[in-house]
């Protein structure tokens, strides 16, 4: 079938420590986004979100991208990417200018948020997003959208994320030696939260705490607007190390166990004694492994994991502020028994986040696998036709920068 470009495609390239997903998803003349193929590929070139073997990562994107390519007979030329990585920081900041006519324009938005940008940050690090929280007016406080409001003085508080140059570098250089261009580059934990959140979680405060494969990432939300990022290296790569350590098998092995069979004690039912069905690849051990063996493993990581949350959340003094909770997501969220084990850990609401608001591919739209991916696509979505500041983006920043520096190379 010969490939074919459409205007109303977009297409997300999710960049992650166990696998590289490319979602498309298709603008329908209501505004509906329907997911419309994907493709999925293991990733074998990431630590941690950082790419760490650049052909590896080439290699797993051009595999993820063909897949999606041939599901949906369109031909892929640009992609909304993630990043992701202990290398992220997130930190709150403030911008106080006149305004130049007595009503604020677009100019006087610029300019304010440039003043709140004007902070000292590591030679090695760039400004990533500027997400702005709330504008105030003359001591007005609360303002979203100030543009055509009277007044003298305009003051902005934002929420700014800053990350390795290089590992935004690297990123950017994977994907376009793949012959694709990049969109946008968007924090994982941001998209994830335009799939999962609703406007009332992100109101009374929530915390998204998105559990992948080498990291686990939260983005805390207080009236309706993010006021906390961070990283947590430790996510669903640890539970399989600890798997495999403690009943001593390959982590192949172990990674399959805890795909299959693995849960917290509280799902445990009566066969928890009973040993598991040997997989193919056990063959040769000579070991059997009972459903409650592989639980009294992995509980105990998932308990740490909750209690680094939950400190997380009390050290940036948001803990307090989350109203409607927590909502997990990511491929490590899928454990069974997870919920429950969380409530009785974090002693608030705890749900699973699925993408919502989305058709399509059933096992897209329903799978917190892929938040992430249909998150990257609702970003599109929204800003794709938007030059404004407002925009949760540098938008003459650190990509645009990148973009100059690799025309210059390659």
């Amino acid at each position: 079938m010969a490939k074919r470009r459409e205007k109303n495609i977009l297409v997300a390239l999710d960049i992650g420590n166990s696998k590289i997903a490319a979602v498309v998803g298709e603008i329908h003349e209501d505004g509906k986004l329907e997911i419309v193929g994907f493709g999925s590929h293991p990733s074998k070139g990431l630590k941690r979100g950082v790419v760490v073997h650049i052909d590896a990562t080439i290699a797993s994107i051009q595999r993820a991208v063909e897949e999606a390519e041939l599901m949906t007979g369109y031909r892929i030329h640009s992609a909304y990417t993630g990043i992701a990585g202990n290398h992220i920081q997130g930190l709150n900041s403030h911008g106080i200018v006149a305004i130049k006519a007595q009503e604020v324009t677009e100019v006087d938005i610029e300019r304010v948020l440039d003043a709140a940008k004007a902070v000292a940050i590591p030679a090695d690090q760039q400004i990533l997003h500027v997400l702005p929280q709330e504008f105030i007016i003359d001591s007005q406080r609360g303002i979203r959208e100030p543009i055509g409001m009277s007044g003298v003085r305009l003051e902005s508080r934002v929420h700014m994320v800053v990350g390795s140059v290089s590992a935004a570098q690297n990123i950017i250089k994977c994907v376009e030696r793949c012959g694709l261009d990049v969109a946008d580059i968007i924090l994982e934990q941001v998209a994830s939260s335009y799939a999962v959140l609703t406007d009332d979680e992100k109101e009374l405060g929530v915390a998204l705490v998105d559990m992948g494969g080498g990291t686990c990432d939260i983005a805390v939300y207080v009236d309706g607007a993010i006021v906390h990022t961070a990283v947590i290296p430790i996510a669903g790569d640890q539970v399989t190390n600890d798997v495999a350590v403690a009943l001593r098998i390959p982590t192949p092995i172990a990674e399959e166990l805890k795909r299959q069979y693995a849960c917290t004690e509280a799902k445990l039912g009566d066969d928890a004694d009973e040993f598991l069905p040997a997989l193919p690849a056990m063959e040769r051990l000579s070991k059997q492994i009972s459903r409650r063996m592989l639980a009294q493993v992995v509980e105990p990581r998932y308990e740490e994991l909750l209690a680094l949350v939950q400190a997380e959340l009390i050290r940036a003094g948001v803990f307090e502020l989350i109203s409607a909770g927590v909502v997990l997501t990511g491929g490590s969220a899928k454990m069974p028994g997870l919920i429950a084990l969380a409530e009785d850990c974090l002693q608030v609401p705890v749900r699973l986040g699925v993408p919502l608001h989305t058709e399509g591919i059933q096992a897209i739209v329903s799978d917190p696998i892929y938040a992430t991916g249909v998150g990257l696509l609702h970003y599109g979505l929204k800003h794709q036709h938007s030059g404004s500041q407002h925009a949760p983006r540098e938008t003459k920043g650190l990509f645009g920068r990148m973009r100059q520096w690799f025309q210059g190379q390659f």
